[in-house]
Parts: structure tokens; C-alpha cells; sequence
């Protein structure tokens, strides 16, 4: 039996498509059940573009283990105190931004992960309570093999050095940027570009070597996310909440105006 379930690994690990959803404008813990039952599989907490708070960040990790759902954590990039505090609080992963070389990469794996694979301090087992029955030594395995350690590559630079990356030993997720790429690229929101195609062949390329999964955020056009998705992308960020808020309500206001003529 798994002690520590982690379905966005599960899916993946199953060669499914891991779905998941950005975390930005909501505080309150019910999105995290309302996201299960909408049928994602990973919660895309954002500490790096948002305002959310470590507190929050980690009520809304503890709702979603009971949920069913995997709280994975965005933080800026190189914040391992708040990393490894949002993992110690409940967090099933961490996404790393801006990870350009290997040595950037395993000096992620250090950090978030527990020996032998990295350095990640042992200081109890947060949310996690039913580790407590087991040793030490096994509660931390449970954790290094539950947890998601995803770096995002978002420059020209990285997805040079994508096989570089993808070698190292406890990465599992390297997730393109694409809004970050493409602006690094110089074109900026063309998502359809096929220098784009390009760095994700090399990326999707370099994690089939490897053995991690390939991973797509910033695209959320329907016409164009099957492009990557079909060369091999598994690990999807699909929205975010307040693009999904904004749609949902854009879509309610023009039906009444629309059926009442004002």
C-alpha cells in the first residue's frame, strides 16, 4: 500500500496526461476540492507571480491531500526556504523556475530532496501523520519517492541544455516556460511558432532518454496545446483560476445581455 499518494505522479507514472491548474487568485481551502471534482490532478500553487502567502499556500496543500488532489508549489526561484517549508507543510512537489544549466538542477535536487539523493533537512512529517508509524528511514523514502521535483525551463540557454538537465538524478519534470521562452526567443505569445515546436522536440527528446517526464505551461489556446501535447507533453498546466473565473463569467454576462437585448 502507498503510504504518501501523489496522483499527478501516478498519472504519469501510468503514461497518463498529470492535469493541472494554476493556484493564483484563490485563498480559501474548497478550491482544492473543487479542482479534484473538476477533474484536475495537481494544484499549481503560485508563490512566484502571486501574492499567496506560505500560510496559505500550505492550508490549501493540507485540503487537497484529503481531497485527493497533489498540492505542487511554485516558488521563486532559488526561495529554498520557502520550498522546503511549503514541502515540510504539505506540498507533494515543487516547480523550480528559471533553471537554466545542470548544476542549477542539482543543486534543486539537493534541497528538496531527502539523502541519499539530496540534503533536504528531516524536521517531522508535517500533514503527513501517518508517517509517524513508520522509522525515520522510511518515512523518508515515502517522501523523496512521492514528491515532484520540476524545474521549468524557460530560456534558449536551458533547452540547450536539456539532456544536461534531464540527466540529473532526481529531477523528475522538466516543464517549459513557454511564455518566458518565447519572449526570451524574441517572439513573444507565438505559441504556434515552430522554433517553439523546436525546443520542445528537444526537451520531450532529452526526457524519453532519460526517463523524467516532459511537462507544458503558458499555453492554453485549445487549438494549439494538442500540437505539444501529441509530440509528448504529459505534465499539463491547463489554466489558471482566474482565467477559468473570467471565462466562466465573460460567457454568463453576453448569454443575458444577448438573450435580453440589453
Amino acid at each position: 500500500m502507498t503510504i504518501v499518494r501523489n496522483v499527478a505522479r501516478e498519472k504519469l507514472e501510468q503514461g497518463h496526461l498529470s492535469l493541472g491548474v494554476g493556484i493564483r487568485m484563490t485563498r480559501t481551502v474548497e478550491v482544492a476540492k473543487a479542482m479534484a471534482v473538476a477533474g484536475f490532478d495537481w494544484l499549481f500553487l503560485d508563490m512566484e507571480h502571486g501574492v499567496m502567502s506560505l500560510e496559505a499556500c500550505a492550508q490549501i496543500a493540507v485540503a487537497a491531500l484529503d481531497a485527493g488532489i497533489a498540492p505542487i508549489a511554485r516558488v521563486p526561484n532559488g526561495q529554498y526556504a520557502i520550498a522546503t517549508r511549503a514541502l515540510d507543510n504539505g506540498a507533494l512537489g515543487i516547480v523550480m523556475p528559471h533553471v537554466d544549466t545542470a548544476a542549477e538542477a542539482r543543486e534543486v535536487v539537493e534541497k528538496l530532496k531527502y539523502p541519499p539523493i539530496g540534503h533536504r533537512s528531516v524536521g517531522g512529517w508535517g500533514p503527513h501523520y501517518q508517517l509517524g508509524k513508520l522509522t525515520t528511514g522510511d518515512a523518508v523514502k515515502a517522501l523523496n519517492a512521492a514528491n515532484l521535483t520540476v524545474v521549468m525551463l524557460e530560456t534558449p540557454t536551458a533547452i540547450a541544455n536539456a539532456d544536461e538537465i534531464a540527466a540529473v538524478p532526481g529531477v523528475d519534470v522538466l516543464l517549459i516556460g513557454s511564455n518566458d521562452l518565447c519572449a526570451e526567443m524574441g517572439i513573444p505569445g507565438d505559441f504556434g511558432n515552430d522554433r517553439l515546436a523546436d525546443a520542445y522536440g528537444k526537451m520531450i527528446a532529452a526526457c524519453g532518454r532519460h526517463d523524467k517526464f516532459p511537462g507544458m505551461a503558458g499555453i492554453y489556446n485549445e487549438a494549439i496545446m494538442p500540437r505539444y501535447i501529441e509530440m509528448g507533453a504529459r505534465f499539463i498546466l491547463s489554466g489558471q483560476d482566474g482565467s477559468f473565473m473570467m471565462a466562466g463569467a465573460q460567457s454568463r454576462t453576453g448569454f443575458l445581455r444577448k438573450a435580453l437585448g440589453k
